[in-house]
């Protein structure tokens, strides 16, 4: 740790994170960017540079997009990605009862503590999780990658799970696309020689949640006035505030942690389930009002979640988000390779990620107390004038990294998919998951077919992906509503018996 720490302690260095963690706070602020966009558009901008320093500028942008959201949903209602959502709820009121500078102090607080707290944990389950890791075969990875789909597509669409599976299943077909990888035999490429190659991740992502959500944000027109206030700020009274919550932030970073492990979830579910469960305490009768309890119990989640994401990331090469799957992306373009072997082969490297995000959320809670109000000046720019940008940055970085008209093509077709599939409300992240495993599934299920002879009775005498299978089974049987009610009363009558 010491070595990785001395090796990043460079002027270079902190000049990337100064740079990449403000540049994310403005992404997360804008509404209509988010912190996936951000790092699709970013990612093909990083191609020149070194690998460590390319990770450390992604990762960077990672947390400060997560934290700028919470700026423009305090002071506007208006969340600037989906992991904010949950902020807006007590954030804004707190704005418009002239409390937004304790509201803005304690956001940035809770996200410094969610932050750390996550660091730490990758510091300490990243080797653990690798080493169980090593005992994966290939039923075990085939099986991962069909709970990673099926969780994701539950925890994201929780109205209605079959449609977030919907979404990672054409994830999984989009993936089959081109050649495949044991025989290179050409599949679902319908005599195009530009499909027999395959759909590239990045312009997929580009469009299923850039070019997606320009679309949205234009359909919506939604616009806001921003909450003002000439409150003094002190810094004693923030963390006092949180130490009087000190029961509701340990809560949520556990759950923050949880939920960011699980594959394809990520900081926005975190968000809302750590919300819920402080609205079910003590002080829930606070909640919707301008509860500092409500806001910590968002914030610290989201923010504990970002680095949980990256554990899976490294050590299955299975990312726990959306933004996580693109930096997933990054390490294989940049020669990382991610995966259970990662602490043999690149030991250091971990140690490295695991210092990136502590000095990306220490530089993210100064810039956030220092330019805060400054930033808010950029809520004022009209819609028309940022949006051909952005359009613009979506084209290139895909372009950029293949040099493909086609890739351009790909991006625009998912742009407007994910703008259908937002309408019907469908789910973007497992989408995405579905194309980033799909590889994974479908070369481990064959493989595995081969190995043993074609005969799935072996999958018997493998604890790991017996648990895996069973996992796969509950989670569908839960969705179902009879099975669900058959459960309640089962445990109902036990619980009274």
């Amino acid at each position: 740790m010491i070595d990785s720490f001395l090796e990043l302690a460079t002027p270079t260095t902190a000049f990337n994170v100064v740079w990449a963690t403000f540049g994310g706070m403005v992404i997360g602020l804008l509404p209509g960017l988010t912190a996936t966009m951000g790092l699709a558009l970013m990612t093909s901008l990083t191609y020149g540079m070194g690998s460590q320093q390319a990770i450390l500028v992604l990762i960077c942008l990672y947390i400060g997009s997560i934290y700028g959201g919470s700026r423009s949903a305090i002071l506007l209602n208006i969340p600037g990605t989906p992991a904010n959502a949950a902020t807006a709820m007590e954030g804004y009121p707190m704005a418009m009862s002239g409390r937004a500078s304790h509201a803005l102090g304690v956001s940035t607080v809770a996200s410094l503590v969610g932050s750390l707290f996550g660091a730490l944990c990758l510091y300490l389950l990243a080797p653990v999780l690798a080493e169980l890791a090593l005992g994966f075969g290939s039923f075990e990875y085939f099986f991962l990658g069909v709970f990673g789909i099926l969780i994701a597509g539950t925890m994201t669409s929780l109205e209605d799970p079959v449609k977030g599976w919907i979404s990672g299943f054409f994830g999984l077909l989009v993936a089959m696309i081109g050649l495949e990888a044991i025989h290179a035999y050409e599949r679902l490429s319908f005599g195009q020689l530009q499909l027999a190659g395959g759909i590239a991740l990045i312009p997929a992502m580009v469009g299923a949640f850039g070019v997606s959500e320009l679309l949205t944000s234009i359909a919506s027109r939604r616009s806001g006035d921003v909450a003002t206030t000439r409150e003094p700020f002190r810094l004693s009274g923030q963390l006092r505030e949180m130490a009087s919550s000190w029961v509701t932030t340990i809560r949520a970073c556990f759950i923050g942690i949880a939920i960011g492990i699980i594959p394809g979830v990520g900081e926005d579910v975190a968000a809302w389930i750590s919300y819920a469960a402080g609205r079910r305490s003590r002080r829930g009768r606070d909640y919707g009002k301008g509860s500092s309890d409500g806001l910590i119990a968002a914030e610290t989640a989201n923010s504990a979640a970002l680095p949980g994401a990256i554990i899976p990331a490294l050590t299955l090469a299975v990312p726990g988000s959306a933004p996580a799957a693109v930096l997933l992306a990054a390490m294989f373009i940049h020669n990382v390779r991610p995966g259970p072997l990662i602490m043999i082969e690149n030991p250091d490297f971990v140690a490295s990620v695991v210092w990136i995000v502590v000095f990306g959320s220490i530089v993210m809670a100064v810039l956030g107390l220092l330019v805060t109000r400054p930033l808010v000046a950029i809520l004022k720019i009209p819609k028309e004038y940022l949006t051909p940008v952005i359009f613009a940055l979506c084209i290139i970085g895909p372009y950029a990294l293949s040099q493909r008209l086609f890739d351009v093509h790909v991006m625009l077709a998912f742009g407007v998919l994910g703008f259908l599939m937002r309408l019907m409300r469908y789910p973007m992240a497992p989408l995405i998951l579905g194309i980033i495993l799909g590889g994974m599934i479908d070369q481990n299920l064959r493989r595995a077919l081969v190995l043993f002879e074609r005969d799935p009775t072996d999958l018997l005498v493998r604890p790991i992906a017996m648990t895996l299978a069973f996992l796969c089974c509950a989670t569908i049987l839960a969705a179902i509503p009879g099975v669900r009610a058959f459960v309640a009363g089962r445990f109902g009558r036990i619980g009274t018996a």
